[in-house]
């Protein structure tokens, strides 16, 4: 997506679905860090495609288990930040950042895989599948959209963290 925080919709909704088997800030930091490639060849104006090896799944699993294993070692900084502004309580175990990672990053990949001529998912393979499988306004609407059920969940979440601590006092 031109602006990445299209993958905040869909990325928060699934990965608060999710939220008691993957670790949701790093799924959800995985699918910014995938537009950094985009982002540095618009910036500098580079002869590089738009969409590279970042937007394939053998190079977003390179990217993304870095990444992944990076962010454990700023678990205290995440901790401190999901507490203080989203009132959740928060734990880093470093597989499952790097699994969550993952997973974000390869969400990632398969949005943008439906909407951009130039993305090759499978590469070194020089195809896409996906591609065309979903118009880009109606991607666009429904990345938009997304937000919605994810803020559903998160406050859902809240208040069922609430309930449990209640419960326990």
């Amino acid at each position: 997506m031109p602006f990445t925080l299209f993958h905040f919709g869909p990325g928060a909704t699934i990965s608060l679905l999710l939220n008691r088997h993957i670790n949701v800030p790093a799924f959800l930091l995985a699918n910014v860090v995938v537009d950094f490639e985009p982002f540095m060849v618009m910036m500098f104006s580079l002869s590089y495609p738009l969409h590279g090896y970042a937007h394939s799944f053998l190079g977003v699993t390179a990217l993304c288990s870095i990444f992944g294993y990076a962010l454990y070692f700023f678990r205290g900084f995440i901790t401190e930040f999901m507490q203080r502004f989203f009132r959740r309580s928060y734990s880093a175990k470093r597989d499952r950042m790097v699994i969550s990672s993952l997973l974000g990053g390869w969400f990632h990949v398969l949005l943008d895989s439906m909407i951009y001529y130039d993305i090759r998912p499978f590469y070194p393979i020089n195809i896409n599948p996906f591609l065309g499988m979903v118009d880009s306004d109606l991607m666009y609407r429904f990345c938009a959209i997304s937000f919605i059920p994810a803020s559903i969940f998160y406050f859902g979440i809240l208040v069922i963290d609430r309930y449990r601590k209640r419960k326990v006092s």
